[in-house]
């Protein structure tokens, strides 16, 4: 079995990534006994530079971190884990640590996964004139009432067999679902996690 090289280093980065979405999540360390922990289940493990201790990640917020994967780099000095998350990876209460910088990048490249992560900067950062801005501001009264609106025309669009205005309609439901999503702290990997549930009973 491949195993880290904690001989030579006492302490090894660790990225997380969501199984389900594959965003990066968080950076931690692990220590050989962090590690051993990790393999041993169901949860991630990590340990504190600053403390000094091991500690669960999710032990206080109960935001675990499931571990699906591990997967180890070439040189052996690097941990990628890959990850169910129960809650907001963030102990700012954001699904993941990082933020994109530059939204210029996601031009080349979209997924459902990449627009959850946008609209939960919307939601932390509330920019001025920004139509999702307006629906974290009037509540979930509002974005529900959005969905019910949505949904409706998406009825219509496909009793209608108007494809094009189908997908429209699909793609303005789909967002004002990730918004309420994104309001009530659910991520996008939960409702995957239940569909993958619900897949393997059949």
């Amino acid at each position: 079995m491949i195993y880290p090289d904690f001989k030579n280093n006492e302490i090894l980065p660790v990225i997380v990534q969501d199984e389900n979405s594959k965003t990066i999540l968080m950076l931690g360390y692990m220590t050989e006994e962090a590690y051993k922990l990790t393999l041993k289940g169901p949860n991630v493990w990590f340990y504190s530079r600053s403390r000094k201790r091991l500690w669960e990640k999710g032990e206080k917020s109960k935001n675990y971190l499931e571990v699906k994967k591990i997967l180890i780099d070439c040189d052996y000095d690097a941990i990628l884990i890959l990850a169910n998350p129960k809650g907001p990876t963030c102990h700012t209460s954001n699904y993941s640590c990082f933020k994109f910088l530059d939204e210029s990048v996601l031009e080349k490249e979209f997924s459902l996964g990449i627009l959850e992560d946008i609209i939960q900067k919307r939601k932390e950062e509330k920019p001025k004139n920004s139509y999702t801005t307006k629906l974290f501001n009037e509540g979930k009264n509002k974005i529900t009432q959005k969905i019910g609106e949505e949904a409706t025309e998406v009825i219509v669009a496909a009793l209608a067999e108007n494809k094009i205005n189908l997908i429209e309609e699909s793609a303005d439901l789909l967002y004002h679902l990730l918004v309420l999503l994104s309001n009530e702290n659910i991520s996008l990997s939960e409702i995957i996690l239940k569909l993958h549930e619900r897949n393997k009973k059949e």
